[in-house]
């Protein structure tokens, strides 16, 4: 029989001592937080900073409302330029974390992404809004395959110039 006391303090000492080193890599005194750091330590410390997808799909919200609010104004190359960008931030975002990477390939860049990309290179008012709404349905099914679909629940999704 174990002993669960032990074993939680073995736990709660093992999460801490992980914690602590993440901190000890993560924080620094010297403004030079790169260079002055070893060659491992300043890769870890560009990794946190860096961060992990969630870095790519908050400049992918950014882009997609600019992408949208330029679809309203009908001004479609400012509309392709955010939207070519989105496909970078999240290539990047797979790089970083690749267990995220099959289904925004799959579910987005592969489809949606190139439908609306497609459709600014030679805009047609009706093309371009429908491929938007494309667009936008499947990052929400991206979201619900990568069990966050409460992404779906914010203004991003309910209340830009092209809602329904």
């Amino acid at each position: 029989m174990f002993n669960r006391k032990a074993l939680l303090g073995g736990l709660a000492v093992s999460t801490l001592l992980v914690s602590a080193g993440v901190m000890a890599v993560n924080q620094t005194d010297s403004r030079n937080w790169l260079s002055d750091a070893d060659e491992e330590t300043r890769y870890e410390r560009l990794e946190y900073y860096l961060g992990g997808f969630s870095s790519a799909m908050k400049e992918t919200g950014d882009r997609y409302r600019h992408t949208e609010q330029a679809i309203y104004d009908e001004n479609y190359e400012l509309a392709y330029y955010h939207w070519d960008k989105i496909k970078g931030a999240i290539e990047r975002g797979g790089m970083k974390r690749p267990d995220r990477r099959e289904n925004a390939q799959a579910m987005f860049l592969d489809t949606a992404w190139k439908e609306l990309a497609e459709a600014l290179q030679d805009p047609d008012e009706h093309d371009v809004r429908g491929a938007f709404t494309q667009a936008k349905a499947a990052c929400m099914a991206c979201h619900g395959a990568e069990e966050v679909p409460f992404m779906n629940d914010q203004p991003l999704f309910r209340d830009g110039p092209l809602s329904d």
